[in-house]
């Protein structure tokens, strides 16, 4: 059961190529156009030259019964245990074992140091962290490949090694919206980036060209490598999730090191909250508080005018926010009203309103397929709005095209302790134990 990432890694490492096992499927949920495909054969194996259907996930129950499934294999990640649990009372009833594989038999063991930055939920700030660090490491002369969390929506054979150097390589890849925005401000930072479903290989291409090892989680995903040092974000404006999502805790108690985000936002009360349950879970862990302070790039044009917030939608989304940086920046920023995009949301948008009824005055950016984008476009367009701001970390103005006047806002990590954070990477580069 997986989202197109974590379910093609456990395969890959777990099950490629070993004849105990017979995988019969894969099941897809919260990616669109995956379920109806298969896993090619490429990447499959010998054991499979057909390679292995995707049914969708609300087929379970039927793909269970029709193949005589024994054993079912929950595979994606950011979501609460009751989500989890319910989706084991379905396959227990439906007369399968339902397992959650381990770390230890899905992490990969690297040649270089490995640097990995998780999170307890979407949204906490991995990415400025993951930008921060990267340029901490190569200030001290390390050259650093990033591994960026799969993302794999298109052709999975082309993508099996994904190589970013610059932004042409993003069109030339076929990157998605949520791609651009995960790999774009990397490069444009000067970080070289990998991706794609054989993390194997992709593992192997990465260290030919660097010192260190930069894991870049996405969700609240564990690692795919063995990690020298594993730093793990909990977020204050959500409380109480860091012990309550799936498997954002076991980040939590794994870690060696936590970043608190968002300390500048948060109430005593909700810093209060966290300090406790990182304290109960790891009390070995170092914990570092640092800022993510939205900035506008041009607050003058937000000031006095009706705007329209478009933000990053796997944070609004599954990560269950219902704001993000847009909204704070444009607050801040003295706008005179910020527009609610429902009215006016089209094609595939109107349904994510539904389903995630936290979403109010945002427009989550969703581009899983140009088809997508140009919904997304259209929303726009279709508001009275003066100025959008655009949350997302990538100039969304510039990739839609837009023909309304749009302000980005940008968001970098600021520790409060910047030396405790320069002590860990010491630790790094001397070569420290590996996570347990």
């Amino acid at each position: 059961m997986g989202a197109a990432g974590r379910d093609f890694h456990n395969f890959n490492v777990t099950y490629r190529d070993k004849s105990e096992f017979e995988v019969v499927a894969f099941t897809a949920t919260q990616i669109p156009d995956i379920a109806g495909r298969r896993y090619p054969a490429d990447l499959a194996g010998k054991l499979y030259p057909r390679g292995i259907d995707i049914f969708p996930e609300e087929d379970l129950e039927s793909v269970i019964a029709r193949l005589k499934v024994e054993e079912v294999v929950f595979a994606y990640s950011d979501v609460s245990y009751p989500y989890v649990m319910g989706r084991a009372s379905r396959v227990l009833a439906a007369g399968a074992d339902f397992t959650l594989l381990g770390p230890e038999r899905t992490m990969l063991r690297s040649s270089k140091p490995v640097l990995a930055v998780c999170a307890v939920r979407t949204g906490v700030g991995k990415s400025q962290t993951t930008r921060y660090l990267a340029s901490a490491l190569r200030s001290r002369g390390k050259k650093v490949a990033i591994l960026r969390h799969p993302m794999p929506y298109g052709d999975l054979a082309a993508q099996a090694v994904q190589r970013f150097e610059q932004a042409a390589d993003l069109d030339r890849h076929g990157c998605t919206l949520e791609e651009r925005e995960e790999y774009a401000p990397h490069l444009e930072e000067g970080h070289l980036v990998f991706a794609g479903v054989d993390y194997a290989r992709i593992l192997e291409a990465a260290e030919r060209e660097a010192d260190v090892i930069l894991w870049d989680g996405g969700n609240n995903d564990l690692p795919f490598l063995v990690s020298d040092l594993h730093i793990t974000l909990v977020d204050p404006l959500r409380a109480g999730h860091e012990t309550g999502y799936y498997p954002g805790e076991v980040n939590l108690r794994r870690c060696h090191a936590v970043i608190v985000n968002k300390v500048d936002t948060a109430t005593p009360e909700q810093l209060a909250s966290v300090r406790e349950a990182i304290a109960r879970v790891n009390a070995a862990a170092t914990v570092v508080e640092a800022a993510s302070p939205p900035r506008l790039d041009d607050p003058e044009a937000v000031r006095g005018k009706r705007v329209l917030v478009v933000e990053d939608g796997p944070t609004l989304t599954h990560g269950e926010m219902a704001f993000g940086a847009g909204w704070l920046a444009a607050r801040a920023g003295g706008a005179s009203e910020i527009l609610d995009p429902r009215p006016y949301a089209v094609g595939s948008l109107k349904p994510v309103y539904q389903a995630w009824p936290n979403l109010g005055q945002v427009l989550p950016a969703m581009g899983y397929s140009p088809a997508q984008r140009e919904e997304l476009r259209q929303t726009i367009l279709a508001s009275p709005a003066e100025v959008v701001v655009v949350g997302t970390p990538i100039d969304l103005g510039a990739v839609l095209k837009l023909e309304r006047p749009s302000v980005r806002v940008r968001y970098n990590l600021e520790p409060r302790e910047p030396e405790a954070l320069a002590g860990l990477l010491e630790r790094l580069g001397a070569g420290s134990a590996r996570v347990r």
